[in-house]
């Protein structure tokens, strides 16, 4: 037997340097309440922004930059690769 995805929405957001800047509220409420953590370096003196932590049901995964971080229909948040992401996934509006 064959089957398709069922068409369900989510939100999502690309993470870049700045995605406390221009992150959707829910990420910067799930940073606050330490859903996720943003993965900093000190570089040359500066601090340098490489990814984010997210603690899943499945336990914590890794996000780098230009990595898609999704939130599902059930609120729960995820890393996604940009290719995969791309294959899966298409803007609604």
């Amino acid at each position: 037997m064959r089957y398709r995805k069922k068409p369900v929405e989510i939100e999502a957001f690309r993470l870049t340097d700045d995605a406390e800047m221009i992150a959707p509220a829910w990420f910067t409420q799930a940073v606050a309440d330490e859903k996720i953590w943003i993965d900093r370096s000190l570089v040359d003196g500066h601090i340098h922004v490489y990814g984010c932590t997210i603690d899943t049901p499945e336990g914590r995964m890794h996000a780098r930059l230009g990595d898609y971080i999704i939130q599902d229909v059930n609120g729960e948040l995820y890393p996604c690769k940009p290719d995969i992401f791309c294959k899966t996934y298409d803007l609604v509006g």
